[in-house]
């Protein structure tokens, strides 16, 4: 019956639910206090406003994937107070702490 009835929906609204993303498993307090962790150390020479901002965001942050996207804005302060490859060797290095908590073509090295 429930099959039958996906095949119904997937007639009606033309969508592919194979194709729709995984879910991903919810990270415990633990496992963002890691990330953070992470992140937080990438930037630890780093100072100024711009800086504790970020960091104020980094405590904030309730999921990997908001984690994530400030990695662009880590990457600004580290290229400012050092150069463009060390901040997109400390980005890049990040990437196995957000491995199983992000889509694999999520993770993109830095070149």
């Amino acid at each position: 019956m429930e099959t039958a009835l996906i095949s119904v929906l997937t007639r009606i609204f033309r969508v592919n639910l194979a194709s729709r993303p995984r879910a991903t498993r919810s990270p415990s307090l633990k496992d963002l206090a890691r990330i953070r962790l992470q992140l937080e150390r990438s930037i630890a020479d780093c100072t100024g406003t711009p800086a504790t901002r970020l960091r104020k965001q980094i405590d904030q942050a309730q999921t990997p994937q908001e984690l994530w996207l400030l990695r662009n804005d880590a990457y600004q302060l580290i290229s400012q107070r050092h150069d463009q490859s060390v901040a997109a060797e400390r980005i890049n290095q990040l990437i196995q702490c957000f491995e199983g908590w992000l889509e694999p073509k999520q993770l993109i090295r830095i070149k």
